[in-house]
């Protein structure tokens, strides 16, 4: 008999993330016709509109409303899960900096087994659950067996799976706040520090033309701005270019950088670790070039192209503008 499939939902300003339709297919590929149930914590107006937005894709939708948890903090939220979550729950946690915070722990608390940054499953043989990492920046894709007959806490990579989005579940939201118990934490919101906004804002932008470490100086950067202008998109960059010192901060993409959501996202010499992919979200056309052929962004990719940048990016920029 398959175990119960939860989803734990991250949702910001009102509006879900987008990993909250990725969880609906990942659970589907642990059990093919599970119906999964959604949790949603916080308070407020907020919290109802999250929940009424996702139950059209869950079983159900539990929700959590309770003052503590107005500011999403794991160790709050940990002691909430232990005391609602069946015994033998597979918790599905999306693999960002707020997950990896809570799912550790909470496997701890849980006694249950615990997987990180997960990017495939195949399936349950038994009690074993047959799941997929990435390792060595996504050159190796290590197969992991765990036995989930007490239950499994997962951290999820956004962005791998393809969001379900056929509304099938048309579930109900089923108010479990009087189950929260006192919720008590040693740590404490005190505020939120907005990133600085650059000159050009990359969140708004429907054509994103981005740099990594494959540029190799920063005098190189140029052809990407003259590509850029061809294309009628905005410069944006990987970590490793901020961390040089070649682009201003404003302009990176990545879970330590801006979250963007762009219509066309061009990967020029970017290798796409997940900290980099972890930014990019609803499902841009995605052009990449990279000389190697290994590269992970090639697995996120609607057009690879093997090929040392350089030599490429000012090619296509000729073209472009022979066109236009």
């Amino acid at each position: 008999m398959a175990q119960q499939v939860f989803a734990y939902i991250v949702y910001k300003e009102g509006a879900a993330d987008d990993t909250a339709l990725e969880m609906v297919t990942a659970a589907k590929k642990i059990y093919p016709d599970t119906l999964v149930t959604a949790i949603v914590t916080g308070s407020g107006a907020e919290l109802d509109a999250v929940c009424g937005a996702v139950a059209p894709f869950y079983r159900e939708v539990w929700k959590i409303d309770n003052e503590a948890l107005a500011y999403p903090n794991a160790e709050v939220i940990r002691s909430l899960l232990v005391r609602i979550l069946p015994p033998d729950a597979i918790l599905l946690v999306p693999h960002n900096t707020f997950g990896m915070d809570l799912a550790p722990g909470l496997s701890i608390k849980l006694d249950s087994p615990f997987i990180s940054d997960a990017v495939g499953f195949e399936g349950v043989d038994g009690t074993n659950l047959k799941a997929v990492r990435q390792e060595y920046s996504g050159q190796v894709s290590t197969h992991v067996i765990c036995d989930i007959s007490t239950g499994a806490v997962i951290n999820v990579r956004p962005g791998v799976f393809t969001p379900d989005e056929s509304k099938s579940a048309a579930g109900q939201v089923v108010d479990k706040s009087s189950e929260a118990g006192d919720l008590i934490s040693a740590r404490r919101y005190l505020e939120t520090v907005k990133a600085e906004v650059g000159d050009v804002d990359i969140t708004k932008s429907d054509i994103l033309v981005s740099v990594g470490r494959g540029i190799e100086s920063e005098e190189n950067i140029e052809i990407v701005h003259d590509l850029a202008k061809a294309v009628g998109g905005v410069v944006s960059c990987s970590r490793p270019i901020v961390d040089a010192k070649w682009l201003e901060k404003s302009r990176q993409v990545g879970t330590s950088g801006k979250t963007v959501k762009p219509k066309v996202y061009m990967a020029l010499g970017i290798s796409g670790s997940f900290q980099h992919m972890g930014g990019i979200k609803g499902s841009p056309f995605i052009v990449a070039v990279n000389k190697n052929p290994k590269a992970p962004i090639f697995q996120a990719a609607d057009v690879g192209i093997i090929a040392d940048m350089l030599d490429f990016i000012p090619k296509l920029t000729e073209k472009v503008n022979e066109i236009k």
